[in-house]
């Protein structure tokens, strides 16, 4: 999110966290800092394969919470991320029953999970992935569930089931454009949830 208004909005409909991505590749990208930050959601910075100097920077410049790695960040990585004193979430792109296999190199050091849909763009493809695979996870960190969420899934949400899940993760199906969310669609969605 990157405007100050719809930031503010998002944040009154009772939003736990927020994402700002500092991918610059990204149309939702965050080149500079909103007049507004969220106070009572938490804030998630967004990052792929950046420099640990500039996730610490960001971090410091935006009072970030959260740290999701998006990319192929190692374990190495994500140690000194966390080492840092910060909280780390690793995104882990699933397609099947194996891709779980890849968060048992995180265990231990990240925080939370974020299992979304395996594709050829970095996350945000707005597509779904079988969640069925994930009663393979047997993990203990934590999750949150994406990949393609939308307006219509409010019964697939509430179906899904697994000990580790802590929530969901709400984007391209809820924007009006690029880091600008339709606000009553989000509202709506969670009344219904």
């Amino acid at each position: 999110m990157r405007e100050a208004d719809n930031i503010r909005a998002t944040e009154q409909l009772g939003v736990n966290w927020l994402g700002f991505i500092f991918w610059p590749n990204s149309s939702r990208y965050v080149a500079t800092l909103p007049a507004y930050l969220p106070s009572a959601a938490k804030r998630v910075g967004v990052f792929v394969d950046a420099s640990i100097e500039d996730v610490i920077n960001k971090a410091s410049d935006y009072q970030l919470d959260i740290i999701q790695l998006h990319g192929h960040e190692s374990r190495e990585y994500a140690s000194e991320i966390r080492n840092r004193g910060l909280t780390v979430m690793k995104a882990i792109s699933i397609s099947n029953r194996d891709d779980i296999a890849t968060s048992k190199v995180y265990e231990g050091i990240a925080n939370y999970f974020l299992f979304d849909t395996k594709c050829k763009t970095v996350g945000g493809s707005g597509e779904h992935f079988d969640w069925s695979v994930l009663n393979a996870y047997d993990g203990s960190t934590p999750f949150l569930l994406s990949g393609g969420i939308g307006p219509d899934d409010v019964e697939r949400v509430r179906n899904f089931c697994h000990p580790e899940c802590i929530g969901i993760d709400l984007n391209s199906r809820f924007e009006i454009s690029p880091a600008l969310k339709d606000i009553n669609k989000l509202k709506q969605f969670i009344q219904q949830l």
